[in-house]
């Protein structure tokens, strides 16, 4: 087992978890003071950050030399109508790979999808526990400038905890509800800036235990797929959104991600008054993103890795929608609707 620097604090993990996983117990107060709204855009401030394989590929977009002031308002999502979609999926239950209930989510997203233009990545992953169907479903929201913005969130729930009454409200439920509030903030409407590709990822959870070809099988997948096509070229920035519901919400700031992408999403965060949920702890954790990330993607994790008191809730049945807040909804689906607006102007 790799151990931690002495910053940094390990987490209780339940047996799933990668060994390796750590969380940083607080960010410094001048890389905060750093990130303040006058902070330039595309710079690092401060954080020290792994940098992805492919630096060239991560480097901030150039920024133009003279922007014109920003008048626009402030985005603001239904944060009610995200909480009651949460509350929605986690009544499913238990939504595993190759569950009923997993179909019936699968079904319960395409109906929210109707009239949008909505692509598959299916295939069958072959695992430690077997074969199993999986299936990223991707609503894609053109836009004027050539470019992809994309947002994932996983949206199946831990294979080995299937009889355990875990019900992932917020690992799984949250990630699943936010990007359907995103779809109703991006239905109908002309983008004038990048397009947006919402992608609810499968397979993210081990069906044994967490490694690195025991996890994250429908962004492994999608990234290879999209190398091969040309599209991971095209992506100006990578987003996923895990455990984002949780009441106490405080968002990790990954260093496995793009610094210039982590200090935007804080200067979204920033604009919205948000600031104080947003980086109080800091580490590399593994999730949806590093399939894309190893690949030279500018990426970013939003994840509350602190979910109940020595992260108690998390891979538990007490992952429940009572743990969870619109509050949380409203924070982390404003600040990133913001920050799109903010990669769009750059």
């Amino acid at each position: 087992m790799k151990t931690a620097p002495e910053s940094c604090r390990a987490f209780p993990r339940a047996p799933l978890c990668a060994p390796w996983l750590r969380i940083c117990l607080a960010l410094p107060l001048t890389i905060a003071l750093a990130n303040a709204v006058g902070c330039a855009r595309g710079t690092s401030a401060g954080a020290t950050a792994s940098p992805a394989p492919k630096s060239e590929s991560a480097a901030a977009p150039a920024t133009p030399e003279a922007a014109p002031p920003d008048s626009t308002p402030l985005p603001h999502i239904d944060s009610k109508r995200a909480f009651q979609y949460a509350r929605e999926v986690t009544a499913f239950g238990p939504r595993y790979m190759g569950s009923e209930n997993h179909k019936k989510l699968e079904h319960y997203i395409l109906d929210h999808l109707k009239g949008d233009q909505v692509e598959d990545d299916a295939f069958t992953a072959d695992t430690v526990e077997g074969k199993f169907p999986v299936r990223n479903i991707i609503a894609k929201f053109p836009g004027t400038r050539d470019g992809i913005i994309v947002i994932l969130g996983h949206y199946d729930t831990v294979y080995p905890l299937r009889n355990s009454g875990f019900v992932g409200a917020n690992d799984g439920g949250s990630s699943t509800a936010i990007l359907l509030e995103y779809a109703n903030q991006l239905r109908g409407k002309t983008r004038d800036g990048y397009s947006v590709w919402l992608v609810w990822t499968d397979g993210e959870e081990a069906v044994r235990q967490w490694s690195d070809t025991d996890s994250l099988y429908g962004t492994r997948h999608l990234a290879e797929k999209w190398e091969k096509d040309g599209t991971l070229k095209k992506i100006k920035a990578l987003m996923v959104m895990d455990m984002i519901g949780d009441a106490d919400l405080n968002i990790d700031r990954n260093t496995k991600g793009a610094p210039w992408l982590l200090d935007l999403i804080y200067e979204a965060a920033v604009r919205g008054g948000y600031q104080s949920h947003f980086y109080a702890r800091q580490g590399p954790d593994e999730d949806d993103h590093i399939p894309f990330y190893t690949r030279g993607v500018p990426t970013a994790d939003l994840i509350d890795f602190d979910y109940g008191y020595n992260n108690v809730f998390w891979h538990s049945p007490q992952d429940t929608i009572d743990k969870l807040s619109p509050k949380s909804f409203e924070i982390v689906g404003n600040t990133i609707l913001e920050t799109i607006h903010l990669l769009d102007r750059r």
